[in-house]
């Protein structure tokens, strides 16, 4: 088992050394493609999982069995 505790851990230092070596292997000029790239990802998944939320939610409100017998006149 993999534990993530130490990502909660990150402080300034951490978050600088981080930021420095981003830059080293981006460069400064693809820096706001990386951020624009990662940001429409996460509004694609954040999106993605709102839909499916709603047609689940949607899907549960509806009777589990039809009656088709009553619509044929």
């Amino acid at each position: 088992m993999v534990d993530y505790a130490f990502i909660g851990n990150l402080g300034t230092t951490e978050l600088v050394i981080i930021l420095v070596i981003v830059l080293i292997l981006f460069g400064a000029g693809k820096l706001p493609q990386v951020g624009s790239a990662i940001g429409k990802a996460i509004g694609n998944f954040k999106r993605a999982v709102q839909d499916k939320n709603d047609n689940h939610n949607n899907d549960a409100s509806k009777p589990l069995s039809s009656d088709k017998s009553s619509d044929s006149s």
